[in-house]
């Protein structure tokens, strides 16, 4: 029973304490003046009577009621009923204005003061119990009685008032009546536990809409701050109400004030969350509140900051619970589109619907929460049950561990009431433990259908309703109002009266004695078991994410166990990866403990090293993927494992799995250890009283979880409560003591526990600590901490104790600390006493450091364990002179974004390999073998130069097989290749540190001269070529000796030449910059030694000259017809150029070569002064004519821009003063129209070479020319300088022509123009042009590609004959950033999932495609211009990239020559290396240039190169391999051809001209060119078979982006052996597979099949083409036969020429002819393909394909054996010989002797050698008429060894004496005889 009201109260304004405007309120009057012992009067009711101040009002307002709610300081709530009404005074302010007379009237003339105002005045009752309608009435009536002055005296109404008793639940009636005539009939909820709502919750529904209540709903639960406004203060209550009551079960237990004074305003801002509501009228204070969601009701809007978070409820719950929710408020909402809607959809009335809502709520609790039962752990059930909830098993059970809301909600104070209200397993229940415990399936089985959910949901709601109005037949309630005329009338009226306070009392007393004499009400309480419902498992599993086939892993984890068990170690092995990938799941991992439990006898299992290695990998693996809270409680399953397994090291000492799992975040949870413990303590409690019971019938202990086949722990406990009163006192302490000693055993125990898992094997690293140190949550797979966590990481470790460099004492101490702590925690809440948590605490530190003394030894003795068999490292070939700087570290090579490695397109995953990572002077080479076991006998190599490098970053890898997190590089190199290595765990990280520097070392030697190609194999010993005294110097003086010797070289070089004009300061900063490492600079050097002025070449010089002349340069432009060098220099008038040597000491042009084409009537002098127009000095030069139109190609750098305007003027503008610029500028035209001049096409048209005649018979046609001069350029410069107003388009002519794309739009346009620009009409129908010419001014005779940013400004005049072609030029940052884009998409670094980011996408996003694009357009346009006789100046940027990509493109598609071997190799010399394109600048070689970034300017022109050779393949005597070699090599450093800038550098170091003399180390190859005969020689892997050239053919290939492809050099990768271009490395490992090839031959039959994988092997190797697996099979066979075998390109050679007769003489074409030597293929566009006619012609290719097939090696009956396949056609024996045989001679002076054929010819009379009998070409003739004589000689030095004496003769001639030796005496004389016959016949 309760009293309905504790207090009544009137409350008045205090007129006395007003502060300006401010007034206050006073208790006038209390009842009871004494506080009630169980509730005291709440402080602060005059706040709330008016929460918006007190104030004075000049109008009488209407009475007003609200309730509020006061919480007091033990958190009971108090409802105070507030009636207030308003009371007439006179105006205090007029009588203050009186008082103090005319001042104030003054100050406020405008403000009239109303003579009456009114004052409020409050009834208020407080009370705990929340009857909203009975307050209002009583109060109503108290007020009815004052205003209608009815004959009720007040006091005995007030007196009956708190004197009221009604009871509490119970679901009674009862009627009261305060003795006024009145009734009123109060009905008490049957269950209090039930939150009794009215309407209040439907009205909020009404107010904010679903969506905005959910949001409320989830932020009150997840503990966010919400502040309710409204205007009315009773509906602030009734929403706070309603929230609380969807809330049910869990109660809130923070801040609840439903209406908040304005006095207290600043209660917002305080930190803890908070339900408040708060009157409108202050709306403007709120605004700043930066966390509070704001709920505005009167407006149903719901406002969240943005820095909240609210976490909603998870998928399906939210989706559900808003249906049913709208089906409730909106039934018509179903129906609304119905073509015959139900008659009547009416939502329910507005207190069903309020019971309705809130049964939606409840079904959601019971959804939430079902099976929460099974997560509870019951740690002690006497005296009082201590129940704890194992949060993590609960969400990893539900799926939900990663669900924000669930997380958040079990982690709230309101789930840790709802657990500690809840829990006990043995009191009164409700609705809602019957809901989730009996209803479960009910729910699961209707969720999906919402009209079933309905159902149950109005089935709920009739329950909550019947439990607030029990009975429905509810009495009248009668309760009088005041009339209305006293409200009307109401000017008149009195004050509240004064009570009689001792008439109230006196009733108190009255009614407190009657009281006491009363019998006590007992009201019985039910009490019972609460049931628990189904468990979790069962109803889980549909929804947790089943893997696929996961029974088929099982199987496979079971088995691979198995097999370790019964130490089948290669089978498990074979299974490991599968495993280690099923671990994935969690059915596997809870079945991997399933199964190593049943392996543990007497918690003990010992194995041996390989079986423990392999457990621990798998625990290893399996707690990897558990997140830090165990959801699966996997790890508490391998807790108990890890203490079993274990394995024996030596003499008592055991090591145990745990110290080998500590990596993981798991065991530093403060949470999972106390679950752990807690569940235990479970287990051990409920064995207590199960053997107290039954002893009889003890059962096995059940898991974790409780739950099982016998009695649950919870169902004990609660029996165990039921009989508690009824023991006796001795039973019960007894109880409680053995219940106790549990739990403090348990506690020993846990410490032990974990003292193991957290104590590192080697204490001394606090590996623990640091690196899971509970401060990186990264590693979590859960991204948040929950609070608690988030402070348990806080304190675990104290600040004090830095771990960077802790000693051991220091890891005992945090782990005591934390052991300790988890120790207090534990034991505090399950009541262990004080004495047993002290010993605890005393016995800690002696089990940590008697742990740490036991793994001390264990770590001592696992260090002497063999290390697990890791796979042995492969040492890696090097090349000649290449030696490693550090040795192989291991290291894990990981797979980057390349698929076909991983085995994701088909084929074995190759990748991730284990093995080690070499750094030589040369190379980064990664050696190792696939982890996978199905492919671990394959070798993985990868590497590239270390020149290449472009960039490296540090990564962090964690390997699939390991747990640990390890630091990796990621390298890139330029020759498209990645390198995403691991270290493993054994490389030391200051070791990798180490690996890193010197890598950069290498990378960025200071100066050029540390690559490789100057230091290769040259460490100790001096350079070569620089032959100074000391030889063996150290490496440090290396550099310094290097520069001396250098400029020693170039003094020598030139003793005398012209005065050293000092370097223009661009050059100079750069040249000064390398030669800084010593102090003299050159300049200083060159002017000691006497130089003297010399404009002709003095003997002196002869030297350098002649080496220049050599150069491949000059034999070009001999070749080219473009002027000789002759001693004279003198030169026949009629040439047009000259080789002028204004250059040779590189003063002009410090970029170019010595020797320069110019126009012959330019002298010397005249271009010093032109070339400063020009950028870096570079002034036109020709490089190249046409030998049919003679123009010629003329390569340049941009004009500086003041050049520019000048050049443009008119000759004829009238100057004033000549000054310098116009001078030049005159110099420089002088220059051009004597290039044009050279033309023979303009000495032609014109007949005089002179400006002046040429001004003059244009003066008349000047206007004409002007507009004819229109269309000049035609289609193709269109497109070329991309013009935007026209539109770009096809050109044609003559079928030769692709169509050329401009500017990135596409389109037809009449051709007209470009057939023009051709100097010719519009094609014929059949595409050949009419002969007819055209204007001849239409052409310009000279054509300048120059840079459009360039030339703006300059204006083109007409009377000139040369004509600038504005082009767009791609910048070096374009091809900078293109390259970096395309190397990005061919190699990306890791796998692309985002189908934006696709392979081609990035191609195109890369634009490297459009620029091959533009670069290839240029060059077919100046290609064009030339063909028709214009001549062409390219002059683009500094003259060194595009102009060189450009200009060599051209002699390369207009000239044959340069598609050979010689001329590519002469063409890259003369326009790359001797014009001074910038290699090791562009390549960012050294240290200087390292900023500027790698620019692969050569590898755009060799790629535009192979796009021309895809498309005439048969044009090119090179294969595409020689293209991707070059490409390799010019970044690789290697050699030393693509190193420095210019021929200029390359004299100062001495490089240029030292190839020609005799090589010291003939195994280094210095030049990639002779790098390149020499295997040319050897094989034929770098000539195209297709090669059959046609005289004079230009090629003009199509450059459309659609015709390009992408070059497979960036694509292709062989792991087998590495990259193929460095091939001694490649042929020493095929001769080590022969060797071991041979032994297992024995075997049995071998398959012929072989497999070839992408991106393992080397195709062209594996699968050689036709012809050159006939080459390789005739080789063989030739071996076989034992005749030495001929070189490749002779038996080629042979073949073409047999074929060409054959060809002659049969009628119809061969099939090899056709394919091979096809001068007669149709001439269409050879990109095509190649027809192949079927003959059956017994040519030599058919013949050696037979051979091959029968595999006899013997020559088979009827056919030509291979050895005379050639000599049918070419007799070369009989005849002619008379007599032959292998004799030795010695060679010349200091060469060995040699065996060679020797033939003795009688016809011609000589006797001739041959280096072998099959050798064609004789190297060697003696003629006979020369021999004086034939002597039997004497055995020289180095003879042959074992021959006798009498077998060596000789032959003495006029000239020397030849030394032979023959194979015995015998042999001997035949030869003495004949030769000696031959000289008598003679």
């Amino acid at each position: 029973m309760a009293r309905l009201a504790d207090y009544f109260v009137v409350v008045g304004y205090d007129l006395d304490k007003r502060v300006e405007g401010e007034g206050q309120g006073r208790i006038l009057q209390r009842f009871p003046e004494k506080d009630w012992e169980d509730s005291p009067f709440p402080q602060g009711v005059e706040l709330f009577c008016q929460p918006s101040g007190w104030q004075l009002v000049p109008e009488r307002q209407p009475a007003s009621f609200f309730v509020a709610v006061l919480t007091d300081i033990s958190s009971d709530r108090h409802y105070c009923a507030c009636f207030t009404f308003w009371e007439g005074l006179d105006n205090p302010q007029l009588q203050k204005a009186e008082a103090s007379e005319v001042d104030e009237v003054d100050e406020e003339p405008a403000v009239v003061q109303p003579a009456k105002v009114f004052a409020p005045k409050s009834l208020v009752l407080v009370s705990r119990l929340d009857y909203t309608e009975v307050f209002r009435n009583c109060l109503g009536l108290i007020y009815t009685i004052h205003v209608d002055s009815l004959s009720t005296p007040l006091e005995t109404v007030i007196g009956n008032l708190l004197t009221c008793v009604i009871p509490i639940a119970g679901g009674s009636q009862r009627t009261i009546t305060l003795g006024a005539g009145d009734r009123q009939v109060i009905q008490t909820p049957i269950n209090d536990s039930l939150p009794v709502s009215g309407s209040s919750v439907a009205q909020l529904f009404r107010q904010l809409g679903i969506i905005n209540v959910l949001y409320l709903f989830c932020a009150a639960l997840t503990e966010h701050k919400i502040l309710f406004l409204s205007s009315s203060y009773q509906r602030l209550t009734d929403a706070c109400r309603g929230l609380l009551a969807i809330m049910f079960p869990l109660k809130y237990s923070f801040t609840y004030v439903p209406i908040l004074p304005g006095k207290l305003l600043e209660v917002l801002s305080t930190p803890t969350p908070f339900i408040i509501g708060v009157n409108s009228f202050f709306r403007s204070e709120t605004q700043e509140l930066l966390d509070v969601i704001i709920a505005d009701l009167d407006g149903g809007t719901v406002t969240i900051p943005e820095c909240v978070h609210i976490s909603l409820l998870p998928e399906p719950l939210l989706q559900q619970t808003q249906t049913a929710l709208s089906m409730v408020l909106d039934p018509e909402l179903e129906f609304a589109d119905h073509a015959f809607p139900p008659v009547s959809t009416q939502p329910s009335a507005l207190k069903i619907q309020d019971k309705e809502i809130r049964a939606v709520f409840l079904w959601l609790f019971a959804r939430l929460f079902q099976g929460y039962r099974w997560c509870l752990h019951i740690i002690r059930i006497h005296p009082e049950p201590v129940i704890r909830f194992h949060k993590a098993a609960f969400l990893g059970q539900r799926t939900l561990s990663e669900d924000d809301f669930l997380m958040k909600v079990l982690d709230g104070m309101a789930f840790a009431g709802f657990v500690s209200e809840r829990g006990p397993p043995y009191r009164a229940t409700d609705l809602f433990d019957d809901l989730v415990a009996n209803e479960v399936e009910r729910i699961r089985q209707e969720e999906a259908c919402p009209h079933k959910v309905m159902t149950h949901v109005k089935e709920l709601a009739e329950q909550l309703f019947k439990n607030e109005n029990p009975y429905p037949a509810v009495a009248m309630h009668k309760v009088q109002r005041p009339s209305e005329s006293s409200q009307n009338s109401a000017q008149n009226q009195t004050p509240f009266p004064v009570l009689d306070e001792v008439a109230v009392q006196l009733f108190i007393d009255h009614a407190a004695a009657k009281l006491k004499t009363a019998p006590p009400v007992v009201k019985a309480e039910l009490k019972g078991m609460v049931p628990s419902g189904p468990p979790l498992g069962d109803f889980v599993d549909r929804n947790s994410n089943v893997m696929a086939n996961s029974a088929r892993r099982l199987e496979v984890v079971r088995n691979c166990i198995t097999y370790i068990f019964e130490n089948k170690m290669l089978e498990a092995k074979k299974l490991m990866p599968a495993v280690l990938r099923a671990l994935k799941g969690r059915a596997a991992r809870v079945c991997l403990t399933q199964e190593l439990n049943q392996h543990v006898l007497q918690n003990r299992a010992v194995l041996d090293d390989q079986q423990f290695d392999y457990i621990v990998r798998m625990m290893n693996c399996t707690l990897q993927d558990c997140s830090h809270m165990d959801e699966h409680g996997i790890a508490a399953a391998l807790l108990p494992l890890v203490t079993a397994f274990c394995r024996k090291l030596g003499a008592g000492i055991t090591q145990f799995a745990y110290s080998c799992v500590q990596e993981h975040m798991v065991w530093t949870n403060m949470q999972f250890w106390e679950a752990m413990f807690y569940s235990d303590v479970q287990n051990h409690i409920r064995a207590l009283y199960l053997e107290t019971e039954e002893g009889e019938k003890n059962q096995e202990q059940q898991d974790g979880s409780g739950g099982g086949r016998g009695v649950s722990a919870l169902e004990l406990a609660s029996e165990q409560n039921r009989l508690w009163p009824t023991l006796s006192k001795e039973m019960q302490t007894e109880r409680v003591q053995k219940e106790e000693s549990t739990v403090f055993s348990q506690a020993i125990h846990y410490a032990n526990r974990m003292s193991y898992l957290l104590l590192p094997l080697d204490t001394s690293k606090n590996r623990l600590l640091r690196s899971t140190g509970l401060g990186d949550v990264e590693s979590v797979s859960n991204s948040y901490v929950t609070n608690s966590i988030a402070g348990s990481m806080a304190e675990s470790y104290d600040t004090e104790s830095g771990f960077e460099d802790a000693e051991s004492s220091d890891v005992a101490n945090s782990v005591v600390r934390f052991i300790n702590r988890f120790v207090d925690k534990v034991c505090n809440e399950s009541g262990v006493t004080n004495e047993h948590l002290k010993a605890l605490h005393t016995m800690i530190p002696d089990i940590v450091q008697m742990h740490i003394e036991t793994l001390d030894a264990v770590h001592r003795e696992s260090k002497r364990l063999p290390p697990i068999q890791k796979p042995k490292l492969l040492t890696p070939t090097l090349l000649p002179g290449e030696e490693l700087v550090m040795d192989g570290m291991r290291v894990h090579l990981i797979p980057d974004g390349r698929e076909e490695a991983t085995g994701a397109m088909g084929g074995p995953p190759l990748l991730p390999a284990e093995g080690a990572i070499f750094l030589t002077t040369y190379r980064l080479i990664f050696k190792g073998t696939p982890t996978d076991p199905l492919v671990g006998e394959q070798v993985v190599t990868r590497s590239f130069p270390i020149a290449s490098l472009t960039k490296e970053k540090r990564i962090s890898v964690s390997l699939p097989m390991d747990q640990f997190v390890q630091e990796g590089l990621q390298l890139r190199s330029c020759t498209f290749q990645l390198m995403k290595i691991a270290f493993d765990e054994e490389v030391a990280s200051d070791l990798a540190e180490v690996f890193r520097k010197h890598m950069h070392k290498l990378r960025y030697p200071q100066h050029v001269q540390g690559t490789f190609a100057f230091t290769v194999g040259q460490c100790g010993k001096m350079v070569v070529e620089h032959k100074t005294k000391d030889k063996n110097q150290s490496l440090k003086t290396l550099s310094k000796n290097l520069v001396k010797s250098a400029k020693r070289t170039i003094g020598r070089q030139y003793v005398t030449r012209k005065k050293y004009s000092p370097p223009t300061w661009e050059n100079r900063s750069s040249f000064q910059s390398e030669l800084d490492e010593d102090e003299i600079s050159v300049s200083e050097e060159v002017d000691q030694s006497s130089l003297t002025l010399s404009s002709t070449i003095r003997s002196s010089d002869r030297q350098t000259m002649s080496n220049v002349v050599e150069r491949a340069c000059c034999r070009d432009y001999q070749r080219l017809g473009l002027g000789t060098l002759s001693n004279s220099l003198t030169r026949s008038k009629n040439e047009p150029f000259r080789i002028s040597t204004v250059n040779r000491m590189y003063t002009v042009c410090r970029s170019y070569p010595g020797l320069l084409i110019v126009p012959q009537s330019i002298p010397d002098t005249t271009i010093q002064r032109i070339c400063r127009c020009y950028r870096q000095n570079r002034f036109p030069v020709v490089c190249w004519r046409n030998s049919r139109t003679k123009a010629v190609l003329l390569r340049s750098a941009g004009l500086h821009a003041k050049g520019v305007v000048g050049f443009f003027k008119s000759p004829n503008a009238p100057t004033s003063v000549p000054s310098q610029a116009d001078s030049t500028s005159l110099e420089q035209e002088k220059y051009l129209q004597a290039i044009i001049s050279s033309m023979p096409s303009y000495s032609e048209s014109s007949g005089r070479n002179t400006l002046s005649g040429f001004t003059s018979t244009h003066m008349s046609t000047s206007d004409s020319s002007d507009k004819l001069r229109q269309p000049k350029i035609g289609a193709l410069m269109k497109q070329v300088m991309g013009a935007k107003e026209d539109v770009p388009g096809t050109f044609s002519r003559g079928g030769k022509w692709g169509s050329i794309r401009g500017s990135g739009r596409l389109s037809a346009y009449n051709p007209d123009v470009g057939t023009r620009l051709a100097g010719k009409e519009s094609p014929q129908p059949n595409g050949g042009p009419s002969e007819a010419m055209f204007l001849r001014q239409q052409k310009a005779y000279l054509y300048i590609i120059g840079d459009k940013a360039q030339l703006k400004g300059g204006k083109q005049d007409s009377f000139q004959q040369w004509e600038v072609v504005p082009i767009e030029v791609c910048d070096v940052r374009q091809v900078k950033n293109s390259f970096k884009k395309l190397m990005k998409a061919c190699v990306p670094s890791s796998l692309i999932l985002d189908p934006n980011t696709s392979f081609l996408r990035c191609l195109e996003e890369s634009d490297w495609m459009t620029l091959l694009h533009r670069v290839l357009q240029v060059s077919v346009l100046v290609v064009e211009l030339l063909d028709q006789g214009s001549s062409v100046m390219v002059s683009l940027e500094d003259g060194w990239d595009v102009t060189t990509q450009v200009v060599s493109l051209v002699q390369l598609l207009s000239d044959p020559y340069y598609r050979t071997f010689d001329g590519f190799r002469l063409l890259v010399e003369k326009e790359w290396l001797s014009f001074g394109h910038r290699f090791s600048h562009r390549g960012a070689q050294t240290l200087g240039s390292q900023s500027s970034g790698f620019t692969p300017v050569f590898l755009q022109f060799l790629d535009c190169v192979h796009q021309i050779h895809l498309q005439f393949p048969m044009e090119f005597e090179f294969s595409q391999y020689y293209l991707k070699f070059l490409a390799y090599h010019y970044v690789s450093n290697r050699f030393r051809t693509f190193l420095l800038d210019s021929d200029y550098e390359r004299i100062e170091l001495g490089v240029l001209y030292e190839e020609k003399g005799e090589r010291k180390s003939p195994q280094v190859c210095k030049s990639v060119w002779d790098y390149i005969d020499r295997l040319n020689k050897k094989t034929p892997v770098f000539y195209n078979y297709m090669y059959s050239p046609e005289d004079e053919e230009m090629l003009r290939p199509y450059t459309f982006i659609s015709n390009l492809k992408v070059w497979d050099f960036y694509m292709e990768e062989t792991l087998s052996e590495g990259p193929s271009y460095d091939w001694e490395a490649r042929g020493r490992q095929e001769r080590v597979a022969e060797d071991t090839a041979e032994k297992p031959d024995t075997s049995g039959p071998k398959s012929q099949r072989r497999i070839v994988w992408p991106c393992y092997d080397n195709l062209s190797k594996v699968v050689p083409d036709a012809i050159t697996k006939l080459l390789q099979d005739l080789q063989s066979l030739e071996a076989e036969l034992g005749q030495t075998s001929e070189k490749w390109k002779d038996t080629w050679d042979k073949m073409k020429t047999t074929q060409r007769t054959e060809t002659k003489l049969e009628s119809k074409p061969s099939f090899s002819s056709s394919l091979l030597m096809s001068s007669n293929l149709s001439h269409q566009r050879r990109s095509q393909g190649v027809y192949l006619q079927e003959s059956a012609v017994g040519s030599s290719i058919n013949l050696a394909l037979d051979c091959e097939a029968s595999a006899t090696s013997t020559p088979v009956a009827g056919r030509p054996s291979t050895s005379t396949l050639y000599s049918q056609f070419q007799s070369t024996e009989s005849e002619n010989r008379s007599f032959e045989g292998i004799l030795f001679k010695k060679g010349a002076l200091l060469k060995p002797w040699k065996p060679r054929w020797f033939v003795l010819d009688k016809t011609k009379h000589q006797l001739r050698y041959y280096e072998s009998r099959q050798d064609k070409e004789c190297k060697g003739v003696i003629e006979l008429a020369e021999v004086e004589s034939v002597t039997p000689g004497t055995p020289a030095m180095g003879a042959p060894k074992n021959i006798e004496e009498k077998a060596f003769f000789d032959l003495k001639t006029t000239k020397r004496v030849y030394n032979f030796c023959a194979q015995d005496s015998l042999n001997a004389q035949l030869w003495m005889d004949s030769v000696q016959s031959c000289l008598s016949d003679a």
